[in-house]
């Protein structure tokens, strides 16, 4: 009897040993705000599997982080000063693979969420979520698993992917939706997080590709294919 208790208690004290003995999952947090980052970081923490080793308040910051500790997580805010959070994403996966980006916003929109999934991101949070949902979207996305915020995978499953008219790209399909919304280039660069440069080179291509040069046939095209329903 006493023997099969010590054996016991030598196989719990083991997988113990072995658990504390699993690498942390190392994250860096970025988000502009101190306090949210101040938040996050006491949340992930929390975790015994989970260490944060960098904090961000601007894209460029970011990129700078991921590239010195090589995280396994990062955690993005899309909207921070410096750049487009959007766009970092395939930049950053570019330069440290290994590092999987979960993005954690306020915005709710599924193209956007299709958006930043198509660019590289594992994960697509809501800040209004229930925590357990970002730690679940870490650990995922650590372990190369996808994850979205159960509202926009209804929302999504809703919507139909945008067509590709005439050989468009989704992103020139969404700016060109929005233009026909009547959008500036501006409203457009705020709404999907991209610089305005970008949104004017999507612009311009999609003018070459319809062989459109007039804001007024955009309109029209767009009404045409079904682009300005809603």
């Amino acid at each position: 009897m006493m023997g099969g208790q010590g054996a016991s208690r030598d196989n719990a004290s083991g997988a113990g040993a072995a658990l504390s003995a699993t690498p942390a999952i190392r994250i860096v947090l970025a988000d502009d705000h101190d306090v949210v980052r101040s938040g996050l970081r006491l949340l992930l923490e929390h975790e015994p599997d989970l260490e944060v080793v960098a904090e961000a308040g601007d894209v460029e910051s970011a990129k700078r982080y991921v590239r010195g500790h090589h995280p396994g997580v990062l955690v993005l805010d899309l909207d921070m000063p410096g750049g487009s959070g959007l766009e970092a994403i395939p930049a950053i996966r570019s330069e440290s693979p290994d590092t999987q980006i979960v993005v954690l916003t306020a915005h709710r929109e599924p193209l956007l969420a299709r958006q930043a999934l198509d660019a590289g991101a594992r994960g697509y949070v809501l800040k209004d979520a229930a925590k357990d949902e970002l730690v679940e979207a870490v650990r995922g996305a650590a372990a190369r698993e996808a994850f979205l915020d159960r509202r926009l995978r209804v929302l999504l499953a809703r919507e139909p992917s945008p067509r590709s008219p005439a050989g468009l790209s989704e992103r020139e399909v969404g700016v060109l939706r929005l233009i026909a919304l009547g959008h500036t280039n501006t409203e457009i660069a705020e709404l999907l997080y991209l610089s305005v440069r970008t949104v004017e080179t999507h612009r311009s291509h999609i003018q070459r590709k319809l062989q459109l040069s007039s804001r007024a046939e955009l309109v029209a095209y767009a009404s045409e294919h079904g682009l300005t329903k809603t």
